[in-house]
């Protein structure tokens, strides 16, 4: 459940987009209201992960596609470490399927670049009070609509011991990264095992994955 409290009166947020000219417009758009201040910024996945884990600043305004991965996984990674941080995915794109890969990976807010700039600066301040600017009803819409079609024909007895303990960790949430680290497997033999357990359930994505997961819980390992 999400927790309403008060904005900090100081509002600190770290900024991630390969795009160095919307950076600094989305930097010079914030650091002209008085109670918002970036602490830090970066083009890069991997980069952002660590900066804000070490910064824990109370908003991450986060770019859905970049060069090494996407802001969601970054959201994912971080709130792992830090989950008070406050997470706005933004991005080009207005696709349901991402969008509810923003919402499994925790973020508070989903916003499309196309936003006013007074809208955004709204959204900072909301979700760093603890609010959602996610919208519930498009939220259901869209976990409704990934319900209903993306799993049909699906068999999850076709899966190994090891495959349905690598869908069960993407169902919570995990990257491959992370995934190797639980069960002691090389990134790359865990993504070998990922393109495998989609072939068999006739999947395409990691959130088609999840969300098969959240439908058919786990069954004894054959």
């Amino acid at each position: 459940m999400t927790t309403t409290r008060a904005a900090p009166e100081h509002i600190r947020v770290y900024l991630l987009d390969d795009h160095e000219v919307v950076r600094r417009g989305i930097r010079e758009l914030l650091e002209a209201e008085p109670d918002i201040e970036i602490v830090g910024e970066s083009g890069l996945a991997a980069e952002a992960t660590r900066g804000i884990v070490a910064l824990q600043p109370d908003v991450a305004i986060l770019d859905a596609r970049l060069p090494d991965g996407s802001g969601i996984d970054v959201c994912r990674d971080v709130l792992s470490q830090v989950p008070g941080v406050a997470a706005l995915i933004l991005t080009s794109y207005d696709d349901d399927e991402a969008l509810f890969a923003a919402i499994m990976a925790g973020a508070s807010g989903y916003v499309l670049k196309q936003v006013r700039g007074s809208r955004l600066v709204e959204m900072v301040r909301t979700v760093a009070s603890g609010q959602s600017t996610l919208d519930p009803a498009v939220t259901a819409k869209v976990l409704d609509g990934v319900r209903r079609g993306r799993s049909g024909g699906a068999d999850v007895h076709a899966l190994t011991g090891q495959e349905q303990r690598i869908l069960d960790l993407i169902a919570q949430g995990l990257t491959n990264r992370q995934i190797g680290a639980e069960l002691f497997l090389a990134e790359k033999t865990v993504k070998n095992y990922v393109s495998s357990m989609l072939a068999k359930l006739g999947l395409s994505s990691r959130t088609q994955a999840a969300v098969f997961a959240v439908q058919h819980p786990p069954h004894p390992p054959r």
